[in-house]
């Protein structure tokens, strides 16, 4: 191959390395030091090249020129930050080696050198073309290796997006925690505030039913007073006729008129018995509830607020008239019979159901005419392993759309300002968690309505 050709290749090939390491350089590590070396370094080339035209000192700048390649070849081996760069010199060196080669001989014995010139052109062709098979693997490398810093580069941007992400979420999560934190403390505050305010409504349901067992109570307590009083006077009748026939010594006379005053005692005794069960009931009532199940004759509690529920009403009302139906089971009145309650929670559902009851046929009453009569059945029976309790009146019944709601807290179907809402759903508390029993409903509107009470009985009772 020619020398001039040669000679015009090194300088090119110098600008292109070097041009080649300042971009790959740029990318990898940006350093202006380094880059200012390689810029310098283009530029110089490109002066010399030019001064080796248009000078006479073209064999001089042609030593600079290996000077200059054997320089890249030394940094990018023993720079660390270069060594990435040594497929690119690997590229070079043979045809650095080669005009190396060619300039010696050319300078020792030209002659040896014209009789090698077809063995340096083989041998020109060999490096250039293994120059072109390296820079193009070397640019096939480097595009692999740009490839692999762009996936890094996204794996770290990726990376750091992740990590923003988190420390967002941490922050969220910790504003949630904080704000479902306050939302607990608010609600335990408005827990503890519907509990206290849930025991004053049960207090006023309470109250409530006992102003209608009171009146039912002032009504009923009147009939064994005037027994009490009317035997009481008679007795005073009886004694002053006695006293008159000792006196008159008809003794006979007299044991009779004593038999008589001892009768009317017993009749005054079981009347204030009487009057006394009743005003224990209202007590037992209004008392706060022990939980202790205890013997209850079931007949007489039941016949006790029935008719209490019943004068309470008419209290109200002096024209209504109910007629009263009862069917007791007798065996659940003997004292083997009686069943484990809680009277007063028992006595408490009894007055709601009752006092329901009457209000349906007292509010039927009003809407039709004199030829309804209002009733109200209750029955009780001892099943196998229960007991079972059925209110029934013959009022309007209970729709379908109030069925699946009368047992909920606050819900009532009487008019506003006539009821608290809370009578059922505490006789459905009483029966069913107090007593694990079962209270159901059977209706048809406009016809009847009945409450069914099952209650559990153990074994030994």
């Amino acid at each position: 191959m020619p020398v001039h050709i040669i000679m015009s290749a090194e300088p090119f090939i110098i600008f292109f390395v070097a041009r080649l390491i300042r971009r790959n350089f740029r990318k990898l590590s940006p350093d202006v030091w380094w880059d200012k070396i390689l810029v310098y370094t283009m530029i110089g080339t490109a002066v010399l090249f030019g001064l080796q035209v248009i000078t006479p000192f073209g064999r001089l700048i042609e030593w600079m020129w290996h000077v200059i390649i054997f320089i890249l070849i030394y940094f990018t081996f023993t720079i660390p930050r270069l060594t990435q760069f040594k497929p690119i010199v690997y590229a070079i060196l043979p045809f650095a080696a080669l005009t190396l080669l060619e300039d010696i001989l050319t300078a020792i014995n030209p002659n040896l050198k014209r009789s090698l010139d077809t063995y340096l052109g083989l041998g020109y062709a060999v490096t250039i073309t293994w120059m072109v098979i390296m820079f193009i693997r070397s640019r096939k490398e480097s595009k692999a290796l740009e490839q692999e810093r762009e996936r890094a580069r996204e794996e770290q941007e990726r990376a750091r997006f992740m990590e923003a992400q988190k420390i967002e979420l941490e922050k969220i999560v910790a504003q949630r925690t904080a704000e479902i934190t306050q939302q607990k403390n608010e609600l335990q505050q408005a827990l503890v505030e519907l509990k206290s305010t849930q025991t004053q409504l049960i207090h006023s349901e309470k109250m409530a039913s006992l102003g209608e067992l009171t009146a039912g109570i002032a009504h009923e307590i009147q009939n064994p007073l005037n027994f009490v009083n009317n035997f009481s006077e008679i007795n005073n009748e009886l004694i002053d006729e006695m006293t008159e026939e000792i006196n008159a010594g008809n003794i006979d006379k007299a044991f009779g008129l004593a038999g008589n005053i001892k009768d009317n005692g017993q009749k005054i005794i079981h009347h204030g018995q009487r009057a006394d069960g009743i005003v224990k009931g209202m007590l037992q009532h209004s008392r706060a509830s022990t939980g202790q199940k205890e013997p209850t004759d079931i007949n007489a509690l039941a016949d006790e607020y029935l008719r209490l529920s019943y004068h309470g009403l008419r209290a109200k009302n002096k024209s209504f008239n109910a007629t009263i139906n009862t069917d007791f089971d007798p065996s659940l009145s003997s004292a083997e019979g009686k069943i484990m309650v809680v009277p007063q929670d028992m006595g408490r559902a009894f007055l709601n159901l009752f006092t329901n009851a009457f209000f349906a046929v007292a509010d039927k009453q009003k809407q039709i005419d004199d030829q309804y009569e209002p009733t109200v059945s209750v029955c009780t029976k001892r099943l196998p392993g229960k007991l079972e309790i059925r209110v029934k009146d013959n009022g309007n019944g209970i729709s379908e759309k109030a069925l699946d709601k009368i047992f909920q807290p606050f819900f009532t179907t009487k008019p506003s300002g006539q009821g608290t809402g809370l009578g059922l759903s505490l006789c459905y508390e009483i029966i069913t968690q107090g007593h694990g029993g079962e209270l159901k409903v059977e209706t048809k509107e406009g016809e009847y309505a009945e409450f069914i009470i099952t209650i559990p009985i153990l074994p030994n009772q």
